[in-house]
């Protein structure tokens, strides 16, 4: 039983991930959110930095995504699989040395900044 439920899981999880750019901690991305208010839905973009990854190639795999708005930090965790994902953009990649990156919720300004990691390219 538990097989078949991981055989659904895998699959599932395969036909949504090919969707959404491989993005990891650090990176710059947008992320467009479908908002329903009353009968009415939306698209709302939230852009920010990756601070984590948890539950890596599984269902309940899930992305914190770090902003500062207003001079205040916001955070937001979004589900990999959520339907009200509509899309994520990958807008810079970013050059960091580890996972998850906590220290940047006590930084800000320039001490926040994350250095761009260069592309190779193939000739």
């Amino acid at each position: 039983m538990s097989d078949l439920l991981a055989f659904v899981e895998k699959e599932i999880a395969q036909d949504t991930r090919s969707k959404h750019p491989d993005f990891q901690a650090g990176d710059t991305i947008n992320v467009h959110v479908k908002i329903r208010e009353g009968n009415k839905e939306r698209i709302q973009q939230f852009q920010g930095t990756v601070i984590q990854r948890k539950n890596a190639n599984s269902s309940g795999e899930t992305f914190t995504v770090r902003k500062i708005s207003n001079g205040v930090g916001v955070e937001r965790i979004f589900p990999l699989l959520s339907p009200n994902i509509d899309k994520i953009e990958l807008i810079r990649r970013g050059k960091v040395r580890r996972a998850r990156l906590y220290y940047l919720r006590g930084r800000q300004g320039k001490a926040a900044r994350i250095k761009e990691r260069r592309q190779h390219s193939s000739k």
